[in-house]
């Protein structure tokens, strides 16, 4: 043996690096119950403190009652803004009565030419009046980052506190991570340009959330 496989033979057993299969235990042990740090005391209800957060990042906020008044809601804001009545969905939301409020709706991935997306959401966050989307088969991510209006769907009962419990709820729920996780905090924007705030720079210039199981 080399001095030099001595020395680093040495620094190895120093730091533990040949009990593998023990430190695979610790990680695991570590992953399956992780230690949350300090969490921000929440001085306003869930749902108040997620509409006042998304608000601030210039996201516009609906309230409806029911899942049914989905289409009515999207149907309504497209004409508000003279957005036309076409858009592209999730396949998560697209089965939804879109045609019963005018809408022509597709229900696939986004290209670059469509102009308004919608989507629905794994969860949101009220510290940070976040939306939390996952990628997949049914929720392909280019319908929230590529249309230059996002329009998400957001069941107050999957408004959460904290990031943390965001991710808690992941893993209860899925097991293991998605391709990507996208976290959406308002319009896409950048300060880079004489640090002037310029909206829609690298996604969509405007997000529109619909809170549905909330009437106040």
């Amino acid at each position: 043996m080399s001095a030099r496989d001595d020395i680093l033979g040495r620094v190895r057993r120093g730091v533990g690096k040949d009990d593998f299969a023990g430190r695979r235990a610790a990680a695991e042990a570590s992953l399956k119950a992780p230690t949350r740090g300090p969490q921000p005391v929440m001085a306003a209800e869930l749902v108040v403190r997620f509409k006042a957060k998304a608000e601030y990042l210039a996201s516009t906020v609906d309230t409806i009652a029911t899942a049914a008044e989905v289409p009515a809601a999207v149907a309504a804001y497209l004409s508000s803004k003279r957005l036309g009545l076409q858009a592209v969905a999730t396949p998560d939301v697209g089965a939804m009565s879109w045609s019963a409020a005018g809408l022509v709706v597709e229900a696939r991935a986004a290209v670059d030419a469509d102009k308004v997306g919608i989507s629905g959401c794994f969860c949101a966050i009220a510290e940070t009046g976040t939306l939390m989307l996952l990628s997949g088969p049914q929720t392909p991510a280019t319908v929230s980052l590529l249309p230059e209006t996002h329009i998400a769907l957001v069941p107050v009962s999957r408004i959460v506190a904290t990031m943390e419990d965001a991710f808690a709820l992941l893993r209860s729920e899925c097991g293991s991570l998605p391709r990507a996780v996208n976290f959406i905090s308002g319009p896409s924007r950048t300060g880079d340009i004489e640090q002037t705030i310029v909206l829609g720079a690298h996604g969509p210039c405007r997000v529109h959330l619909i809170l549905i199981g909330e009437t106040s």
